[in-house]
């Protein structure tokens, strides 16, 4: 790896930053990030990073509020310590769903993170599969929005076979994910028409598109409580569906997402490791975890060295 890069992270996925680190060939930068007994949060880096290209390994994913400002907080130390450059890595960017007034007197949360991500001193930011594609024109800074595409297809395309694959969109909003990946699978596309009357409840209404003796395959960005999801599959067994299964890049997995996924008729749920799982896995069989930790590596390297990194935007 070439000089003058450091790496670093806070406490929120540590896993994946060890694993980025080391497909980098590059150990993880001497940090202290800890917790005062009010709840302040602590930080210091422990090595000299000046004139260096930094990058902080982040997801803002739970607690949401705690690793926002621990991600806050590592940029800060950066910009005094007068790194010469630092780049946000936030593998799930957390309250992208809050990207919009869907109703009066609300904010837009999405935008807001933005600011604060900007003001405490980051040049540039490195996500995955936002929620919504506009979240990068909330930054003046720039963005570099990865895809899991390559890693769910690689699996995907091994995993089921030819012909019997139909992508299955969750909702009107996700039809261009689903469509371009059921291009580049070969694949029919349908989709669930959702109608959501409050937030974390939805209820299925109707699927469009040909399902029956196809193996239907769920696409979406994230599940978090995955009533969407489990909704979804009984919707489409009930119109002739042989099996169905989902993928999605970001587990949030929250409240009682666990037990309704064990409880479903999904034959299997293909996640990635943006957001750890603690002990989900051992809570739940059906979970297929994929590592983007080679995809991150790949573009953390052709940034510090200037180069095209289009090519990673599959």
């Amino acid at each position: 790896m070439p000089e003058g890069i450091k790496l670093l992270t806070g406490n929120a996925n540590r896993p994946l930053a060890e694993e980025i680190a080391q497909h980098l060939g590059e150990p993880l930068t001497d940090a202290t990030v800890s917790t005062f007994s009010d709840g302040e949060i602590m930080v210091q880096i422990n090595e000299n990073v000046r004139g260096t290209d930094t990058f902080v390994i982040q997801p803002t994913c739970h607690p949401v509020n705690h690793n926002i400002m621990e991600l806050l907080l590592i940029i800060d130390a950066l910009r005094r310590a007068s790194a010469r450059r630092i780049t946000a890595v936030i593998p799930y960017y957390g309250y992208a769903r809050q990207d919009r007034k869907v109703q009066p007197r609300v904010p837009i949360s999405s935008k807001l993170v933005a600011d604060l991500i900007e003001t405490a001193g980051a040049h540039r930011v490195l996500t995955m599969d936002l929620h919504a594609g506009q979240i990068q024109g909330f930054f003046d800074i720039p963005v570099d929005h990865l895809y899991a595409t390559p890693v769910l297809l690689e699996y995907i395309k091994q995993r089921y076979p030819d012909g019997e694959l139909v992508v299955v969109s969750p909702d009107a909003g996700g039809v261009e994910r689903a469509r371009a990946f059921a291009k580049r699978l070969g694949a029919s596309l349908a989709i669930v028409d959702k109608r959501r009357e409050k937030a974390n409840i939805s209820q299925v209404m109707n699927v469009i598109g040909e399902v029956k003796n196809k193996v239907a395959l769920i696409l979406d960005d994230l599940i978090d409580t995955a009533g969407t999801v489990v909704q979804a599959a009984e919707a489409l067994l009930e119109r002739g569906a042989k099996k169905v299964a989902a993928a999605c890049t970001h587990p949030v997995l929250s409240g009682p997402a666990v037990e309704r996924l064990n409880h479903s008729s999904l034959e299997e749920v293909i996640v990635t490791n943006t957001i750890p799982l603690d002990n989900k896995k051992e809570k739940c069989s059906k979970l297929t975890i994929l590592s983007i930790a080679p995809l991150f590596a790949e573009a953390i390297k052709r940034i510090h060295e200037e180069t095209s990194i289009s090519s990673l935007f599959v």
